[in-house]
């Protein structure tokens, strides 16, 4: 039975009962390693790898190569783990712990590298979801334990600096790993609340003695030396045929033992072919990883031109969305002139309330100046505080929202061009957006880099078919008639020339190896000439985006800046209304305050005695004190004796002698 669709699967090979017994081996030692037998893990992962070394792949889907392969890195996995678990319990060397911890996150990245094959998710079906997210929580938490003892490491070592980025990268790997965990059970929700609580005290202590002690630089994260895993575990090797094992053979009658024996050893060799070029492949595999990681070169994206010659769909969508509204400008800038106008008319408005208060301020104060301290007199008009109260209420909210107003317009200025070029035909678009220019050199360096980037891919698609077909042969590798009936001492020159066959597979897979060297180095050649058309690339990419990021932006502005500016139309012609109103009010209280003062002044006028005679003076140099009619002080008197039209003319200090004499010259009228 299938393990993940349940299906029943029948074949008519003994192989395949053999494929079964060793699966549901691993199985089991799996199963007794969650039951705290530590050692099973790796049993396990002995048995799944024999099932995929030696076995077709094609019996069922729980036994194709990815699947195996998987099952064989969560083993291996969940192994490392026993064994960092004893390491800290023993207080091993926080170095040593974290080297340990390091390779428990490459078994499970290989584990979750066969997870997101697109083959294996869909071999998994909806399991595939759940074991990836469970993958990578547990790779993200002990990479977080890994730097936890890193830390601890450089703070042995007095290496402050090194220390708080350490603890500082846990403290991170540690949250994206609770972000993971979400689903799982409690007993994980409590290791990773008792981790949290560890790596924060001590990300806090550390930061806290380093910003007020030790104040050593932070180094970044990428500049310190990568913590390299310590493979502590292995696949104990599998040997279906031995008698410890197996028990008595029960069918040594059918098949003589002698040829079951030299099956097996012709199988070791077999393996052991296949172990030395696997070996050869991954080492060259890994160097070619590493390169292609340093470069930074996708193919895929290298060579970027096209795009620059499509206006990108997400622009097209905010033209096409302008041109079925061909107003969308004019009504911002009617909208925003309507506002202007309405913002005018009030501060206007405002404008002569303040004049006319400052008007009657300025009067009172001339009166005082005449008459002296002018005592509070019952009727006087209460209307003027009240209004000066209210206009100065208005005057905030009117420079307040003055601000608010200025900001609109600043904006509407900054979106009005995009969305007029948005508005217009397409090619103003394309000729807005930037390009880039490469001259022939140039063409001729990226061309050449996109062959060396070819030739490469071309060499790892080579190198998986040459391996796949080496795998394949071994697999249909039989030559148990053969066994039966060859003499044991001729076994081994049999096995000599049966694997002569591998032997023109073996010549094409090093040569494969050989090339990459130089491969390679005109991959590098080709990079040095090309890192002046990739900065230009990038910085034209840049702007390229930046211009669509603006374009996009000034489109989505567009309805919030007519909401606002309607906002602002409604705030300021509320205003209007009252500001007209304060206007009219201040009129009636400004008229009503000149006609008290001309009261006030009349009283005063009346309760002064006549002028009694007195000496002739002499002279002044300025001019003589009598006030003629007509003169001057006739004047002044008269500006003052005319209602609503406020007090006018030199003020009394202007004249020397009104200073000795504040009322002379109403006495000498």
């Amino acid at each position: 039975t299938e393990i993940f669709s349940g299906k029943a699967v029948t074949h008519e090979d003994i192989k395949y009962e053999q494929a079964c017994v060793l699966y549901n081996l691993g199985a089991l030692h799996s199963m007794l390693g969650a039951m705290d037998k530590r050692v099973s893990e790796e049993c396990a992962a002995g048995a799944f790898t024999y099932l995929r070394d030696h076995f077709p792949h094609s019996y069922s889907v729980d036994m194709s190569h990815q699947i195996l392969s998987l099952n064989i890195n969560l083993m291996l996995g969940q192994a490392q783990e026993c064994l960092l678990e004893k390491s800290m319990l023993d207080n091993r060397k926080s170095f040593l712990v974290a080297r340990i911890s390091a390779q428990v996150v490459d078994y499970y990245k290989e584990a979750c590298r066969a997870l997101e094959n697109s083959e294996t998710a869909s071999l998994l079906g909806k399991i595939q979801k759940d074991w990836k997210k469970l993958v990578q929580m547990k790779i993200y938490y002990f990479a977080a334990v890994a730097h936890l003892h890193m830390g601890k490491q450089a703070e042995e070592q007095q290496k402050f600096g090194e220390r708080v980025i350490y603890f500082q990268s846990a403290l991170d790997k540690l949250n994206e790993a609770i972000k993971l965990a979400k689903g799982q059970p409690e007993t994980v929700q409590e290791a990773l609340r008792f981790t949290m609580d560890v790596i924060g005290g001590k990300y806090n202590s550390a930061k806290k003695d380093n910003d007020f002690i030790y104040h050593e630089a932070v180094p970044a994260l990428d500049t310190l030396q990568s913590v390299k895993g310590a493979p502590l575990v292995k696949a104990l090797p599998v040997n279906p045929t031995d008698p410890v094992v197996t028990g008595p053979d029960i069918f040594a009658k059918l098949v003589p033992m002698a040829a079951h024996e030299a099956s097996s050893l012709y199988s070791e060799e077999k393996a052991k072919l296949l172990r030395d070029v696997m070996a050869k492949i991954e080492a060259k595999n890994e160097v070619l990883d590493q390169f292609m990681d340093s470069m930074q070169l996708d193919p895929e994206t290298v060579d970027n031109l096209d795009m620059y010659e499509h206006i990108p769909p997400v622009l097209m969508e905010k033209c096409a969305a302008l041109s079925v509204r061909p107003d969308t400008v004019r009504n911002l800038v009617q909208s925003m002139q309507v506002l202007s106008g309405v913002f005018t008319d009030v501060e206007a408005s405002l404008r002569e309330i303040r004049d006319l208060l400052e008007e009657d301020e300025a009067q009172e104060r001339k009166l005082q100046e005449l008459l002296g301290r002018v005592p509070p007199v019952p009727g006087s008009p209460p209307g003027l505080a009240e209004v000066s109260k209210e206009c100065s209420k208005y005057l905030e909210l009117h420079e307040k929202a003055s601000f608010t107003n200025t900001e609109l317009h600043r904006a509407m200025n900054l979106h009005l061009g995009n969305l007029r070029l948005l508005g217009g035909p397409l090619e103003q678009v394309r000729a807005a957006l930037p390009t880039p220019s490469l001259s022939e050199d140039d063409k001729q360096v990226l061309q050449n880099l996109k062959r060396i980037l070819a030739k490469v891919q071309e060499m790892r698609d080579q190198r998986m078919s040459l391996e796949q077909q080496l795998r394949e042969m071994i697999q249909k590798d039989d030559i148990t008639t053969s066994l039966v009936t060859t003499d044991r001492s001729e076994m081994k020159k049999l096995f000599e020339e049966q694997l002569k066959k591998y032997d023109q597979l073996k010549v094409y897979l090093e040569q494969n190896l050989a090339a990459q060297e130089n491969v390679l180095k005109a991959l590098t050649d080709a990079n040095v000439k090309y890192a002046a058309v990739r900065k230009a690339l990038a910085e034209v990419e840049h702007k390229w985006n930046t211009t669509v990021q603006t374009l996009v932006a000034s489109y989505e502005a567009y309805e919030d800046l007519m909401k606002k500016s309607q906002e602002g139309k409604d705030f300021y012609t509320d205003l209007e209304g009252k500001a007209a109103k304060l206007l009219e009010r201040a009129r009636a209280a400004c008229q009503a305050s000149e006609a008290h003062r001309q009261q006030l002044l009349e009283r005063e006028l009346k309760k002064q005695p006549p002028p009694r005679p007195t000496a002739p003076k002499p002279p002044l140099q300025k001019k003589p004190l009598e006030m003629e009619a007509g003169g001057p002080e006739a004047a002044e008197l008269g500006s003052l004796a005319q209602p609503g039209e406020g007090l006018r003319g030199p003020r009394p200090s202007d004249d020397p002698l009104s200073m000795l004499d504040p009322l002379w010259t109403l006495n000498k009228a």
